[in-house]
């Protein structure tokens, strides 16, 4: 047998490997050979001590990525070179060596921070694939903290995240909006961001330091919200034992947002017609009028022109609403989006539980797959939901709900699929009243769960009964 034919391929290299540095720091030789000689082959640039003190000289001058740490090692204790290397290089990965009799050594390393342990003696395929697995684990670090630098470069407008086309053309109305005085329609389904939208033109114009509030038009009856909006005085009905001034008041000089305007009822749609027009309200009990000063900002999620024709909203106040107008893009219409997003709410929970999470490749290929019908309000949920299940740093396509993870099983390869298929709306009304039902009726969570709108829910549950 020749050289040539003796000659055993390479392993494949780890995609990105090339870039990472490996230190192993073992008292045996043989240990450190047989190591470095691994992570070669898989493309680490390799260094080897053969003490904590060298293992130290090494760590500040390579920049060292990965470390293959012995816990026997003569004169400091494993557990110790661990604290210091940590010290040292806190985002470095640790891999401690142990022997069989040292497994509640590797326990207690992994408690102080390593990542994973080895025990000896270990085969050469047992390293590779713990290598594999931490390569990946850094690639999905790097990647995770790439996308959050280009959030923090360019996160979009205001607070908005999103680089696809769709939302650069909206970034570009918001702008002009943002520096003109006239009313805003904003359009968008459930979950879309319509009032992050209506914040980013208030806060973006020459009006961002007066008053910006928003009113939830569907979540009130019409009297209560007749009264938030235009006031009240002393007497006006019974337990209004004081007066009031109206929203439309308060925010002299600023912005007033209703939210689900589409909801109103036709007698305050010709009332809230009037403020916009005279710029005067009149107090709910009172014979005098008060002038305002305020921007009007409006969203639904409804079709407003249908509701014109179908009679349930006034035409000359849609077109007082519609001087300006922007649709906000489903998700599914920007999916290129939903990994800035991802690591967008990500970073946030990161903060908040004090633990990084990063997305696997199934996690995120599941995710750019489903259609999000709550849309950015479900991927938000979503990710809450995963990180409260995970137990590790890297959340996994298992984590994410079901439905976006699994496909209908069952479905045939052929023959008649029309009686397979159930419509959307049924299957939208299925989940609702199952969720409703599963938390005892707690309309509130089951909407918070669901990543839908409590006004939405609501009028979805109206329409249910008026099925019935």
């Amino acid at each position: 047998m020749t050289t040539a034919q003796a000659t055993l391929p390479a392993p494949p290299q780890i995609e990105g490997a090339n870039f990472l540095n490996l230190l192993v720091v073992d008292d045996e030789r043989a240990i450190r050979e047989a190591c470095r000689e691994v992570a070669q082959s898989l493309g680490f640039n390799t260094f080897a001590a053969d003490s904590a003190e060298h293992g130290y000289r090494l760590l500040d001058a390579h920049g060292i990525d990965v470390v293959l740490l012995d816990l026997r090692l003569p004169g400091a204790g494993g557990l110790e070179a661990l604290h210091q290397i940590k010290e040292r290089r806190p985002d470095a990965v640790v891999i401690v060596v142990t022997g069989y009799g040292t497994v509640q050594s590797a326990v207690q390393a992994m408690k102080n921070g390593a990542y994973d342990y080895v025990t000896k003696p270990f085969g050469i395929d047992e390293l590779k694939l713990l290598l594999e697995r931490v390569a990946g684990h850094l690639k999905l670090k790097t990647e995770n903290r790439m996308l959050r630098e280009k959030i923090k470069s360019k996160q979009g407008f205001g607070s908005i995240v999103g680089r696809a086309p769709e939302m650069e053309k909206l970034y570009r109305i918001i702008a002009k909006a943002a520096h003109s005085s006239h009313p805003v329609l904003i359009l968008g389904e459930s979950g879309t961001g319509k009032e992050m939208v209506a914040r980013s033109i208030h806060f973006s114009g020459p009006f961002r330091d007066k008053p910006f509030i928003p009113v939830d038009c569907g979540s009130l009856v019409p009297t209560l919200i007749e009264s938030e909006l235009f006031g009240y005085v002393k007497g006006a009905f019974t337990g209004a034992n004081q007066s009031k001034e109206g929203l439309l008041a308060i925010a002299e000089g600023g912005t007033v947002f209703l939210d689900e305007v589409g909801e109103l009822s036709v007698d305050l749609q010709a009332k809230l017609l009037r403020a916009i027009q005279e710029k005067e309200i009149r107090p709910v009990g009172s014979t005098k009028r008060v002038p305002i000063n305020v921007r009007i900002l409006a969203a639904t999620n409804r079709d407003l022109e249908q509701a014109v024709a179908q009679g349930t909203f006034r035409r000359d106040l849609y077109f007082r609403l519609n001087v300006l107008s922007l649709r906000i893009p489903p998700l599914r219409e920007r999916r290129q989006d939903i990994p800035l997003l991802a690591a967008h709410f990500l970073e946030r929970l990161s903060r908040t539980s004090g633990q990084e999470r990063v997305l696997s490749d199934d996690a995120l290929k599941a995710m750019l797959a489903y259609d999000w019908p709550g849309n950015v309000r479900e991927l938000e949920n979503c990710l809450e939901r995963a990180c409260a299940f995970t137990t590790g740093p890297i959340v996994h396509v298992n984590d994410l709900p079901t439905s976006i993870h699994s496909a209908p099983d069952g479905m045939p390869s052929g023959g008649d699929l029309t009686a397979r298929i159930i419509p959307m709306a049924e299957l939208e009304k299925q989940t609702i009243l199952s969720a409703i039902a599963q938390l005892n009726g707690d309309k509130l969570l089951a909407a918070r769960l669901l990543g839908i709108g409590k006004t939405t829910l609501y009028r979805k549950l109206k329409e249910y009964a008026s099925q019935e």
